[in-house]
C-alpha cells in the first residue's frame, strides 16, 4: 500500500496522504511519498494546481512519536529527496482539503497551503508547547491572527475547522462529501486565469505573506535551548505510553528566572557579523 496516493484530473494534481492506521502520521515513509509526490507535480509541465488532503478521519497527525522514539530521535525525520512542497521551492499552487485532524506539522502542512477547504468539525493543533521547549509563536502571526488567538494557538489550544474559518484562516467550509468537489471548483476557477495572472498572483500574495523578524527568530533559537532537552523526549515517551509526564523542567531552577532576551541575542548576533 502507497502511503501517499496521487491523482491526476488534466491539469489538476491530488496529493492524498494514506496512513489512516496512524492518523497519517508523518513518518519515514510518508515523507518520501510526499517528496516524490510534490516532485512530480512540480516538474510536470502539465499539472498546474494540486490539492493536498488525507484518508480516514485526519489530514495528518503530525510527527510519528511511536518512531521517534524507536529510533531516539525528535521532529519528524527529513527524506531522502528534497520534498519542495515542504522547502517552500514549489511554485505551483496548493489548496487543502482538510478532511479531519491536522495536529502539529499536519497543521503546518495545512499553513504551507495558499488556499484551504475543510470539514465544519476538522480538528487543529498546533502541539509546539507540547512536545519542544517553546509553543509555536510564529503560527498565529503568519496567519495574521489576533494576538490573543495567535497566544492560544502557540499553547497548544485546540481549534475547529468552524472557528478558524470565522477568523480568517480557512477559506471554505464543506461537509465532507462535498469536500473534494468544493477543492475542484476552487482550482478549476484558477485555470480560468491567463496562465501568468496566476502564477504572478501566487507568487505575490505568498512574498505578502508577514515574516517573523531575524532578531524575533534568534530569540526563539535560544528559547528552543532554554530548559531540560530530555523533556522533548519524555513528552513523546508519555504520549506513545498513555501516561502523566514528569517533566523536569529546567537543569538550574534560577533558569527559570533567567531569561534570554531580544537584547542579549542582538549582542550575539553583531558579535557574530
Amino acid at each position: 500500500m502507497a502511503f501517499v496516493e496521487t491523482e491526476r484530473h488534466g491539469q489538476i494534481f491530488i496529493v492524498r496522504l494514506n496512513r489512516p492506521e496512524r492518523m497519517n502520521a508523518m513518518g519515514s515513509d510518508l515523507r518520501q511519498g510526499m517528496a516524490e509526490a510534490f516532485s512530480e507535480f512540480r516538474t510536470n509541465n502539465d499539472l498546474e494546481v494540486a490539492i493536498f488532503t488525507g484518508t480516514g478521519r485526519a489530514f495528518c497527525a503530525g510527527e510519528d512519536m511511536k518512531e521517534s522514539l524507536e529510533k531516539g530521535i525528535v521532529g519528524s525525520p527529513e527524506p531522502e529527496l528534497e520534498d519542495p512542497f515542504m522547502k517552500g521551492t514549489l511554485e505551483k499552487p496548493v489548496i487543502a482539503a482538510v478532511n479531519g485532524f491536522a495536529m502539529g506539522g499536519g497543521f503546518m502542512m495545512v499553513e504551507r497551503t495558499d488556499l484551504r477547504v475543510a470539514v465544519p468539525d476538522a480538528v487543529f493543533e498546533m502541539s509546539e508547547a507540547k512536545r519542544w521547549l517553546l509553543g509555536g509563536y510564529n503560527h498565529g502571526h503568519v496567519a495574521s491572527l489576533p494576538h490573543p488567538v495567535a497566544t492560544e494557538m502557540a499553547l497548544g489550544f485546540r481549534f475547529n475547522a468552524r472557528r478558524l474559518y470565522e477568523v480568517g484562516f480557512i477559506n471554505r467550509l464543506a461537509e465532507p462529501d462535498e469536500l473534494i468537489p468544493t477543492a475542484m471548483e476552487m482550482a478549476e476557477h484558477m485555470l480560468t486565469l491567463p496562465p501568468a495572472a496566476r502564477v504572478n498572483t501566487i507568487y505575490m500574495m505568498r512574498q505578502m505573506r508577514p515574516q517573523v523578524t531575524p532578531d524575533i527568530a534568534a530569540l526563539a533559537d535560544a528559547l528552543h535551548e532554554h530548559g531540560d532537552k530530555s523533556d522533548r523526549v519524555e513528552s513523546r515517551a508519555a504520549f506513545a505510553e498513555k501516561r502523566k509526564p514528569n517533566w523536569k523542567g529546567w537543569l538550574k531552577p534560577e533558569d527559570r528566572y533567567n531569561m534570554p532576551t531580544i537584547e542579549s541575542v542582538r549582542a550575539g548576533m553583531d558579535a557574530d557579523d
